[in-house]
């Protein structure tokens, strides 16, 4: 690459684009209100110091820009480029200029993955904004997430434990051929030469269960060959081999000697179980009614009524990880922006306890949004040992049921996010004499317990936002435990 400044804009195009568009355009527009946000310079780690010329990054970078609010394919972008005066204007080219080939953006696209260069795209596009006025911090900001689908076909579980299989197999063949031949089974090649799609077909119980034990027992045997004391010390270490190992004991174990597919309540949690030999990072993520093989991505944006909603943070996770976990993640990714808003605004998902305190605490950022309803049977509504009708007496460290009895254990605890968290207990004595305590616990061995978050819940109950978002009290986060 050799970087070049962003220069002036030809005086033919400035003269033929004013003239075709009197009224501008949303290429033009940015140029004349952003300037050239990107220059070469920002992505010389990017290519290599020999080779042939690049086309100008800085530019591509704004094309990938305009490519996604417009909704262009890479064909249509280059076309753009190629052919459209405005878009000339934007990137300051001239007017005969052919531009490049399509396959350009792919690749381009390729590097900036490779470095992470996507984060510093935004990064730029941001800092040109907060220069023109368009994005400040300590305003009002909103959060939300959405799926990433895995750019691979999704695989049912016959198809994973094969294709994984196939996958190990072709590892071990390129890496000792003659190791694999010496103890492979004489069927292996017809069962695992093609992709697993085939088992796709198979319809019948009977041959799909004689079809998964069969390549449960290939797989087994395949694994004491690898890590057997006389086999080639790198086919352990080769990541096709290991992802054969996690799935093997993801899905099967030994049964007296023999190997057996897991039951259903035998298996890892779906959190935590690999989805595909190819990717593995990708999980399997849930959101509503939708269900998912890849990853999540939490989008936060300003909501200001007088300035335009621009983009602020992306935060991409794995699918598995719930909503829940992830505003602290999202305000470290602000702050270090320097771009942390005054009101944040989240959905349910978003919203608990740990995470308004933790907000308010470490970012001083007021978190707003409803709190998931309570499920306890015996707290929901207006029931009678509900948690609005415990008192909390935070003076003299106390809790009183509706019946008047007392607690006997106050102890100041820390939650599994690290907040201080207030442990409550009342007698068993008490409980267990108490004609309403099968309106009060679950099991009549139980005594009441609870837990409380404290000064700065608090303080947030008490505010008019906190009111609006939930009917919490103190007690809003007392539980009953047997």
């Amino acid at each position: 690459m050799r970087p070049q400044g962003p220069g002036e804009i030809p005086a033919e195009t400035v003269r033929v684009a004013r003239a075709a568009f009197p009224k501008g355009s949303l290429a033009i527009r940015v140029r004349d209100e952003l300037g050239p946000s990107f220059s070469d310079e920002q992505f010389t780690d990017l290519f290599p110091v020999r080779g042939k010329p690049a086309w100008s990054p800085g530019r591509l970078a704004c094309v990938l820009v305009l490519q996604f609010v417009e909704g262009l394919t890479d064909r249509q972008a280059a076309e753009a480029v190629r052919a459209r005066i405005d878009w000339k204007y934007g990137f300051g080219l001239e007017l005969a200029d052919a531009g490049f080939h399509y396959s350009v953006l792919s690749e381009f696209r390729d590097r900036l993955v490779a470095a992470d260069g996507g984060r510093e795209i935004l990064d730029v596009v941001l800092a040109t904004a907060r220069r023109r006025g368009l994005v400040t911090a300590r305003g009002s900001a909103r959060t939300d997430s959405t799926h990433v689908l895995s750019a691979l076909r999704e695989l049912n579980q016959l198809e994973l434990v094969a294709e994984t299989l196939r996958s190990a197999l072709n590892a071990v063949a390129l890496a000792e051929p003659g190791r694999l031949s010496e103890h492979a089974r004489p069927d292996w090649f017809k069962h695992y030469a093609t992709r697993a799609e085939e088992y796709a077909d198979t319809k019948e119980r009977s041959r799909r269960d004689q079809t998964y034990q069969r390549i449960g027992d290939d797989g087994m045997h395949l694994l004491r060959m690898i890590w057997a004391q006389d086999a080639p010390p790198n086919l352990p270490r080769l990541p096709e081999t290991e992802v054969l190992r996690q799935v093997w004991v993801q899905y099967f174990h030994l049964v007296d000697g023999e190997v057996a597919r897991r039951g259903p309540k035998d298996r890892l949690p779906g959190a935590m179980r690999l989805v595909t030999p190819y990717d593995l990072d990708a999980r399997t993520g849930g959101k509503r009614d939708i269900n998912w093989d890849g990853y999540k991505v939490h989008l936060t944006e300003t909501c200001e009524e007088v300035s335009p909603h621009l983009v602020t943070s992306v935060v991409t996770t794995i699918a598995s990880i719930p909503d829940d976990r992830m505003a602290a993640p999202v305000h470290a990714e602000l702050a270090r922006r320097d771009l942390l808003p005054g009101e944040h605004w989240v959905d349910t998902g978003y919203a608990n306890a740990g995470a308004l305190a933790a907000a308010q605490r470490d970012h001083n950022v007021d978190l707003h949004g409803p709190l998931k309803a309570v499920t306890v049977p015996h707290a929901r509504g207006e029931a009678a040992f509900g948690q609005d009708a415990f008192t909390i007496d935070w003076d003299n460290q106390h809790v009183t049921c509706p019946n008047g009895i007392t607690s006997t254990q106050w102890h100041q605890r820390r939650s599994e996010d690290g907040l201080p968290t207030i442990r409550v207990r009342f007698s068993q004595a008490n409980c267990h004499t108490c004609p309403q305590l099968r309106e009060c616990v679950n099991s009549p061995k139980a005594q009441r317990r609870g837990s409380a978050r404290p000064a700065a819940i608090r303080t947030a109950a008490t505010t008019r936002a906190w009111s609006g978002a939930s009917r919490a009290g103190d007690a809003s986060s007392m539980t009953r435990k047997s």
